[in-house]
Parts: C-alpha cells; structure tokens; sequence
C-alpha cells in the first residue's frame, strides 16, 4: 500500500551514501505527497520540499511567515509516502538559536534526511529577488551550532545555505560558506550564484558537498544536470518547477471551463482515472480490505 517500506534512519544513511558516491543527485520539488510519490516512480534520487512552494501553497508569500510546525507538518505529510530522501528548506530556523534547534529536531522526527538553513535576515526572501539582508556571519555560526548541537541522528543532513553572493559578492559567499562548515554543517547551498565560472569557483573552494539551485526566472543560469555533475556539484533542487506547471495548467483549465462551460475539451489533458488510482495503489488497499474481511461470523458473535 501507499506507504514507506524505509525508515527515516535508512533513508538518512542512503542520501549520505549517495553523498560519497560523487555523482550529483536529482532531487525535484514535490507540491504535495502524491506528486513525492510520482517523483519517486520517475526514477529521482530525493525529494526536496521547498518553503517558498509550501508558503504559496498556503496562499502566503515566500517571506518567512510559516512555521517549523507548519513545515513539519507537511514534511511528514510527505516522508510517509516515499522511500526518498527527503531534503526540506528550513528558512532561517524560524527563530532565534534555540528555535532553530527545535525546528532541527521537528524535523528528525518529521523523517527527513536533511534540512538547510540560510543567512539571511527575518524577513527573509526569496533567495533570486533583490533587497535580500544576511545576520553577520558570527549569528549564522551560532545558528549552525545550534542546529549540530541538537542534531540527534548523525546521519540527518545538515546544510547551510548562504545569500551572500547577492549582498556581499562571490568571494564573501565563499568566506562565509567555510565558517559554517567549520561551525558544524555537513553541506553548502550557494544560493544565486550567476554563472558557470561561479558554480565552478564554489566547488574549487569548498570541500564538502555541494547543492545547485536550478529554479526558472531566477539569478542563476539553468545548467543541465550533465554539466553540474561535470563541475562536480552533489545535488540540484528544481524547486519551483512542478508548482508552476501544476498552477499553469490549473489557470489554463479555469479558462476552458469558464469560456466554454465544460470540461470536455480538457479530458485530453488530464490524468486518467485509472492512472490516478493506480498511483495512489487501490489495488494493494483492496485486496488488503479483502484479506482481512474475507469472512462470515458464526451465528450469535
């Protein structure tokens, strides 16, 4: 049935196995769990659950107004039906440094395999939009010490993720990102950076591993998955991608239905019935529902 057949610890020392093999791993963007679990029959490495999808799933912009609770919410939500890693965007910890290690712990117990923290300043957001501000580096040091500090499971990715590139330039992206693995994180996540010879600049510098964010209409170029692994890049994100064609198509089948007061021409376009059901697995519930009311009670019980 439609469940995880992994535990969170397996999931957590499957990403860190794939962390050392060296080839760059591909981790789209769910929307939901459904579309987690379509990620995982697609032959994807992880799931990476985004806050900027989860805010605007709320009906809420991407400037740090959800919560740890909200987030882990969802991330559980997810984790229960995927035997992904699942890699979640923990924005700046939703507070000071005891928030964020609470929100480290939320998310163990959530079954993810990691989180990343970011540099930036409350209110945060999004990381390709002008106007971002970062904490000083020694506030986000003791943001990724708190966060180590709690950390109970030591295979549970901890990434920090640093803005700076956009605030403060390449070379203060590169000092900054080497002061968080020195205070405890596992993983960099260079948000923005602006071309190819950034991307390559970064790996030179940090050895630890490394994520690509390839989100549309941003900063950063869209590098193909063939090139990242190339500049010897560990993971890319797609965050955005399946919200947008998912809303897209959404306001597209709100015209139609509008303008020609009927579904039909849409049917095309749709997932099937049968399709739907077979990824949500009715088969596996029913014969299960079967296997256990497959019986008549005797007279009188």
């Amino acid at each position: 049935m439609l469940h995880t057949h992994t535990t969170a610890a397996a999931r957590r020392r499957s990403l860190r196995e794939q962390l050392a093999s060296g080839r760059l791993l591909r981790m789209p963007g769910a929307v939901n769990p459904y579309s987690a679990r379509l990620i995982q029959e697609a032959g994807f490495d992880g799931v990476y659950l985004s806050g900027a999808v989860l805010a605007a799933d709320l009906g809420l912009p991407d400037l740090g107004l959800t919560t740890s609770a909200e987030v882990a919410h969802r991330a559980q939500q997810v984790t229960r039906v995927t035997d992904l890693p699942a890699l979640v965007d923990a924005d700046t910890g939703f507070g000071g440094p005891m928030n964020t290690a609470r929100t480290v712990q939320l998310m163990e117990d959530a079954g993810l395999a990691g989180l990343h923290l970011e540099d930036q300043a409350d209110p945060k957001r999004c990381g390709h939009l002008d106007g971002k501000a970062l904490v000083p580096r020694e506030a986000m040091v003791r943001r990724v010490r708190a966060a180590a500090d709690a950390r109970r499971d030591p295979d549970f990715l901890l990434m920090a993720r640093t803005d700076a590139r956009s605030v403060e330039g390449p070379k203060a992206a590169i000092e900054r990102a080497r002061a968080y693995v020195d205070a405890g994180a596992d993983a960099v996540f260079p948000e923005a950076l602006r071309s190819e010879a950034e991307f390559e600049a970064f790996r030179k510098a940090v050895d630890v591993p490394l994520l690509a964010n390839m989100t549309e209409f941003g900063k950063s170029p869209l590098l193909s998955a063939r090139v990242l692994e190339d500049l010897g890049y560990n993971l890319v994100i797609h965050p955005v991608t399946l919200f947008r064609l998912a809303m897209g198509a959404v306001e597209d089948g709100l015209r139609t239905l509008a303008e020609e007061g009927c579904q039909e021409s849409l049917l095309p376009r749709m997932q099937s019935r049968s399709r739907l059901y077979e990824v949500l697995d009715y088969e596996a519930y029913t014969a299960f529902d079967g296997g256990v009311f497959d019986f008549t009670l005797p007279p009188g019980t």
